[in-house]
């Protein structure tokens, strides 16, 4: 499938766009950036994520998915699917590096980038065209300059809204790139699926299904009172989507509003047992280092356990506990001693399932306020440059050359939050 951009296609030329919006999704791109690093795994089925037998996939190569392996997978199940599989475990220090070289490209076509993950992005291309030439020249050379900086490729698809971008660059994967312009939004958008739009997810499917609504096109000609209604202010969002109307601007100041480590455990574990101290230890250092490397503190700490107690279904009770300092902290042993805090509030009769540490009410570290008295400011002073020998040494040898105490945790999958 391809879609052009040319003025012979109705589609008119990068003038008459309002906005010329591109989202750039990387191709599996944990698998790929194994396949760049070994080039003997390439052309392989490759599968990223954790080994036992509660692993996740976190990437499949487009060999393994052609097996019918997705990520989110359980790893037992990707076995069963594709037995000849390589399964390898995830880095996502390596993962993150590689993507800031990709940020760094998209940041030489505009300035108005807006990330959604280490993989994918929006970018702004408005105004852009006596550098680039028309929205489609601008498209090819992304995916060019992408290649050329860091041998891999990317997907793009470009449009004058968010969403419909987004929809084309999944469209147009692997390795494609596909042009909207504005002359066709409703016209494209009608016979599609209407859950290819972002809010409707599996329990947004099927109430839509049982009112007879399959396609972006239904949900565009139903009457808006009656999706009011019906939906709430979700039904009015998703009709204005249908719609074409997608006023969402890129947003280059987009913030994390919190960042969390998580894994699953092999097998369930007692709240006293070591390996959840180690857990916690190791999440709370990882979470730390970006904290640092962002240059942001946090000042709540929100403890995360799921329960092994199933409900059924697969689905397993979610417990949470938080609390807020009176300081914000980039500090590992600090994050860690809050997360072992209230883990000491939970009854002892549970089993834990996974464990997780998520830290928000996030300010710049420019801005955090120094002790009043003398002692806290020499303690202060002794942990920020403690945190900086680790920081150098994991920079320099990665996340496993050093940790504090029992600091290691074999993760179920490789895990970063970005919310």
């Amino acid at each position: 499938m391809g879609i052009s951009d040319s003025s012979n296609a109705g589609m008119g030329g990068s003038a008459a766009w309002p906005a010329v919006i591109a989202h750039a999704d990387m191709d599996a791109f944990y698998a790929s950036v194994e396949q760049l690093d070994r080039p003997e795994l390439r052309g392989k089925a490759l599968i990223v994520g954790g080994s036992g037998r509660r692993g996740v996939v976190t990437s499949a190569s487009y060999e393994a998915r052609a097996f019918g392996v997705r990520a989110a997978m359980p790893t037992a199940q990707a076995h069963k699917l594709c037995p000849q599989g390589i399964f390898v475990p995830g880095r996502m220090e390596r993962y993150a590096e590689v993507s800031r070289r990709i940020r760094a490209v998209f940041e030489s076509f505009t300035p108005v980038v807006e990330p959604l993950s280490l993989d994918e992005a929006f970018l702004d291309l408005t105004g852009t065209q006596r550098l680039f030439g028309s929205p489609l020249q601008a498209g090819w050379a992304l995916k060019r300059e992408v290649y050329h900086q860091t041998g891999l490729v990317v997907s793009v698809g470009i449009a004058p809204i968010k969403m419909a971008a987004k929809i084309l660059s999944d469209m147009s994967k692997p390795d494609g790139l596909l042009v909207l312009g504005p002359g066709l939004i409703r016209q494209f958008l009608d016979p599609l699926p209407v859950d290819r739009l972002w809010g409707v997810g599996r329990v947004t499917l099927e109430r839509l299904t049982a009112v007879g609504i399959a396609t972006i096109g239904d949900l565009a000609r139903a009457d808006p009172g009656w999706l009011a209604g019906r939906f709430g202010s979700l039904g009015t969002h998703l009709a204005e989507l249908a719609n074409g109307r997608d006023p969402r601007p890129v947003m280059p100041d987009w913030q994390r509003k919190s960042y969390g480590e998580e894994n699953t455990f092999a097998r369930d574990l007692a709240l006293e047992a070591p390996a959840l101290k180690s857990t916690l230890i190791a999440h709370g250092e990882a979470l730390a280092h970006r904290l640092r490397a962002d240059r942001v503190r946090a000042r709540t700490v929100t403890l995360k356990l799921k329960l092994a107690r199933p409900l059924g279904g697969g689905r397993f009770p979610l417990l949470t506990r938080s609390f807020s300092m009176r300081g914000a902290t980039d500090d590992g042993a600090e994050i860690t001693r809050v997360a072992l805090y209230l883990l000491s509030q939970v009854g002892h009769e549970e089993k834990i399932r996974l464990a997780g540490i998520q830290v928000h009410n996030l300010e710049r570290s420019d801005s955090a306020q120094l002790g009043l008295f003398g002692a806290e400011r020499a303690a202060a002073s002794k942990h920020a440059r403690l945190n900086q020998a680790l920081d150098k040494v994991t920079e320099r040898f990665g996340h496993s050359a050093i940790s504090r105490g029992m600091a290691r945790a074999e993760k179920a999958a490789p895990t970063t939050r970005i919310k």
